[in-house]
């Protein structure tokens, strides 16, 4: 594994701290992104946080 990948996935893990931070139901399970599912993803946090689809992913592009 290439030292950028360790490090986005570094990033990516303390994203998915924050996020249980802030939204504190969430597991890591909710917050595994497949490739190619993230309107689903997204329509799964937004049922889980009962936040609209685009203040998350608003948190999210200003987090990461």
């Amino acid at each position: 594994m290439k030292s950028t990948e360790y490090q986005a996935r570094g990033n990516w893990n303390q994203v998915k701290g924050e996020a249980k931070q802030k939204w504190g139901n969430l597991t890591d399970d909710d917050l595994t992104y497949e490739e190619g599912k993230q309107d689903e993803w997204f329509g799964q946090l937004q049922e889980k946080t009962g936040h609209a689809i685009d203040d998350i992913k608003d948190w999210f592009h200003k987090t990461f």
